[in-house]
């Protein structure tokens, strides 16, 4: 060990201590071979000792080694301290380690967890804007998929205006040949065209039920009405619209493309050429102040009030009118922002309903003219409008809604949806129970204020349905031992009877051959009245759905109308003229 130490001091440049130790200890004397021991021996011999310790201090308890760091006693703590010191240092030390250790994990956990946590939120954050993403899709494919309609619609109506214009074209060709043709009825007199005759026949008599079919001469079910018993009221130099007699005289109003109504006075007693010598006198009520003609103050509508005291009229400059039965204007309701398609009295007479493009519904003032509430719950133009009561009314629009609504309530008191297009017509049973509606979507429905839901779905027409109309039969009318019947009236050229308490068809009327414009129920609810643009007025039973009447007229047909009394039936053409016929059976 002397020597070892010897060696040191020499080897780390302390001569004069080396000297010392090695004369004092001998070394010089000791026989051990010096060029044996290598260089930085005494510190090797130290190095492997305290390596020893600290493997010793680093054995469990029954001497097996353990796994771990060993550098956790520093060379002090190994000269200084024993075994079991050295031991339980290094207990402690590896439990703060491990403490230490715990936490690290726990937070490593914790992160990781907070990273699922974000990883979750950014997979639902994705969800949403795919589902975002998925719905800016859809709208655009509904968007696409309505412009689509919108073009299709636009198409069609293109060819509709264009084979109006066609139509329009072939009647001004067709006038004088149908002048001769007057002149030869004249002469014929109650003589029927055998080839219509056989043709409105072969048409009708292709249903299930056939009936006998006899000549027109003899005492068939069907005949043509002569113009014998046809007065025509010529004046309006443009398309006439609507019509409507008096409810208790024998006036008749007319409403025309050229900005005017006319008051017609029909003589009592047969039409036809007994009277054509003396021409029914009218009232033009103009529209327009200054020049004729002026398109945007087209007469749409029109309605006697319950007295026949009252016209009122509907313009496409956006005003009503309310005027006299001598043809005095009493008042201009001007509020609407745009034409109106619709006008109704209530039965009470004190007020008027308008319904117009602006997408909202105006209750007036009979007496003031003035607007006693504005009802804008529409998204889009309110094409009808129908009274319940004195006080209460439905609305439609080409919004495809429906709405009841009451004077002095600020909110719908009942909403009807489930018409797939435009509502073209509403109209209230004769008792305001059931409300019956129309839509380009090809069905009728029918509504009760007992539920949200339709009651029925008629469903048989194949094209739009234009207009709709009650039977006066039934409880709360004058015919209550009759059924109560529904008539619909389409551009598949149908017209359809329904039996309104079953929700089916009674009878499918298909002698038309072009779009139905106007029905009409006679007043005792025997028979129905139908005008077409294939210039045929027909006249049916109501009964078992047989064909019992035809007029041809000269153009095609806007409105057809009953008398009060029922022996008289009105139209009103697109060659500016209206007709009265007798009916007689």
């Amino acid at each position: 060990m002397n020597y070892l130490v010897f060696r040191y001091l020499h080897e780390s440049g302390f001569i004069h201590a080396a000297f010392t130790l090695g004369y004092e200890a001998g070394i010089h004397k000791n026989p051990i071979d010096g060029n044996l021991v290598p260089p930085g021996a005494l510190v090797s011999f130290v190095q492997k000792g305290l390596q020893y310790l600290e493997l010793e201090a680093n054995l469990t308890n029954n001497g097996t080694d353990v796994d771990g760091d060993f550098s956790l006693l520093q060379p002090l703590d190994l000269i200084t301290k024993d075994v079991y010191e050295l031991r339980q240092m290094i207990k402690e030390k590896r439990e703060k380690l491990e403490k230490e250790k715990e936490k690290e994990r726990e937070k490593e956990k914790e992160r990781e967890r907070e990273n699922e946590r974000e990883r979750e939120r950014e997979r639902e954050r994705e969800k949403e804007r795919e589902k975002e993403r998925e719905r800016q899709e859809r709208e655009k494919e509904r968007d696409r998929e309505r412009e689509r309609l919108e073009k299709e619609r636009d198409r069609e109506r293109e060819k509709e205006k264009e084979k109006e214009k066609e139509h329009e074209e072939y009647v001004e060709k067709e006038k004088d040949r149908d002048r001769e043709e007057k002149v030869k009825v004249k002469v014929e007199e109650t003589r029927v065209p055998a080839v219509w005759s056989l043709y409105s026949l072969f048409l009708f008599h292709s249903g299930p039920e056939p009936m006998e079919i006899t000549t027109a001469t003899s005492s068939s079910t069907f005949s043509d009405i002569p113009s014998s018993d046809v007065t025509i009221l010529e004046g309006h130099t443009s398309e006439v619209f609507i019509c409507a007699w008096s409810p208790t005289g024998s006036l008749l109003a007319s409403g025309s493309g050229d900005s005017t109504a006319r008051i017609w006075t029909i003589p009592e007693g047969p039409c036809g050429s007994s009277i054509q010598n003396g021409t029914p006198k009218a009232l033009v009520l103009k529209h327009f102040k200054g020049r004729t003609n002026e398109k945007s103050k087209d007469v749409t509508t029109l309605d006697w009030n319950g007295e026949g005291t009252l016209l009122a009229t509907g313009s496409y400059d956006g005003q009503a009118r309310i005027w006299s039965k001598d043809g005095e204007l009493r008042n201009t309701l001007n509020k609407h922002k745009g034409p109106i398609f619709s006008l109704k009295w209530n039965k009470k007479g004190d007020c008027l309903l308008s319904g117009s493009v602006d997408k909202t519904a105006i209750i007036w003032d009979a007496k003031t003219g003035e607007s006693k509430q504005q009802f804008e719950f529409h998204s889009a133009p309110t094409l009808d409008v129908d009274w319940r009561n004195n006080v209460s009314f439905a609305t439609c629009s080409t919004d495809k809604m429906i709405y009841v609504c009451k004077f002095g309530e600020n909110r719908p008191i009942k909403t009807f949806s489930g018409h797939q297009d435009e509502v073209n017509a509403i109209k209230w049973d004769p008792t305001g129970t059931l409300l019956a509606s129309c839509s380009d979507d090809f069905t009728a429905k029918i509504w009760s204020m007992k539920q949200d839901r339709c009651l029925h779905d008629l469903k048989e027409h194949t094209k739009e349905i234009y207009t709709i109309k009650w039977s006066p039969t039934g409880s709360g009318t004058n015919n209550p031992n009759q059924q109560l019947v529904l008539a619909s009236a389409s551009f598949d050229s149908t017209i359809k009877l329904w039996d309104v308490d079953q929700g089916s068809q009674l009878f499918s009327l298909t002698s038309h051959s072009e779009p139905v414009y106007s029905v009409a129920f006679s007043p005792n609810g025997e028979y129905l009245a139908s005008g077409s643009f294939d210039r045929c007025l027909h006249i049916w039973s109501v009964k078992d759905g047989s064909l019992v009447k035809t007029y041809r007229g000269s153009g095609g047909i806007f409105e057809v109308c009953w008398n009060r009394e029922g022996d008289k039936v009105a139209a009103c053409f697109s060659n500016n003229t209206v007709c009265v016929l007798d009916f007689r059976m």
